[in-house]
């Protein structure tokens, strides 16, 4: 299960889009709003939100969409919306909770407003990062299937935005190019190459490398906001993981189609002469009186004799 939050500040199209189209749409629960027609679940949104006229921004619209393939029940979807927001803290307030139909993965959509039953504002801060905890502890807690980055072959990139298909569309072309990288000019000839800018920032007025985004037409996204695996930080990794996986075994021999060449040939014979020389030697028996001639024992003996030796 994965989770995306986007924070809004208008009940009206936030619900039309929701819970309009009833071939797609299926409200599964309700708390302080009508559920029959989204106008009316807006105003009711909308009249809360009067208390504190201030907070513009009030609507919170969570997504949670499912792996592809897996059939959740709408009891259970209901108990991991509620938990979803407990753990996000959005407690005492309107919410409604809706699942679509339309592709190929379940997936729900969360609304609730950020001010609660008592006027008061919800906190969102770090909104995002929290929806993504709580969305991987639900899915440890149900059992439920890790989707790990973009199946992008379980993607329509046909009923995305404009925005959405683009982002896309980098997403895929960086993660089919980077493998064959050495450095990141490469990467970027390489995506120019399929009308892709790359852009660099740079930290203050130094060299040093800060930040990446790529641009394709009028569109333009941080490598972090396509994929973590493509910040600047991780790109740099995996181009000198590359660098490590194309670098010969060894560099003491050349070789030239299936042959060695001569500096190659030479230096081979030669480190092998030398390791089958120390080997012959270190092989060699050590010499005992055993194993020396007779002739020879007694001709020692005698020496022996002569210097006074016992």
């Amino acid at each position: 299960m994965i989770n995306k939050v986007v924070i809004g500040n208008g009940f009206n199209g936030a619900c039309r889009y929701v819970c309009k189209d009833k071939k797609r749409a299926v409200v599964l629960e309700t708390e302080g709003v009508r559920n029959y027609h989204y106008k009316l679940m807006a105003d009711d949104f909308e009249t809360q939100q009067q208390f504190r006229p201030s907070l513009t921004k009030a609507v919170f619209h969570g997504i949670l969409s499912f792996y592809p393939g897996e059939k959740i029940a709408d009891k259970i979807m209901i108990e991991i919306a509620r938990k979803y927001l407990a753990e996000l803290e959005i407690n005492n307030t309107q919410y409604a909770i809706t699942k679509h139909t339309d592709k190929d993965h379940q997936h729900l959509h969360i609304l609730a407003n950020l001010v609660n039953n008592n006027g008061e504002t919800i906190k969102d801060n770090w909104i995002g990062l929290r929806g993504k905890k709580a969305a991987q502890k639900l899915t440890l807690q149900y059992n439920l299937k890790i989707a790990e980055g973009k199946n992008l072959d379980k993607i329509h990139l046909e009923n995305l935005n404009e925005k959405e298909a683009n982002k896309y569309t980098i997403y895929q072309a960086i993660l089919q190019t980077i493998p064959h990288c050495k450095n990141l000019d490469e990467l970027k000839q390489e995506l120019q190459k399929q009308s892709i800018e790359t852009l660099y920032k740079y930290k203050g007025q130094t060299t040093e490398l800060q930040g990446i985004s790529f641009k394709i037409g009028e569109y333009k996204f941080k490598g972090s906001e396509i994929d973590r695996k493509f910040s600047i930080k991780n790109l740099e990794k995996q181009i000198q993981q590359n660098n490590i996986e194309q670098k010969p075994a060894s560099q003491s021999l050349t070789f030239s189609g299936n042959k060695f060449s001569q500096k190659g040939k030479h230096e081979l014979t030669k480190e092998f002469h030398k390791d089958k020389s120390l080997l012959e030697e270190l092989m060699k028996p050590e010499k005992t009186l055993e194993q020396l001639p007779y002739e020879l024992i007694k001709k020692q003996k005698k020496k022996r004799r002569g210097l006074g030796l016992h």
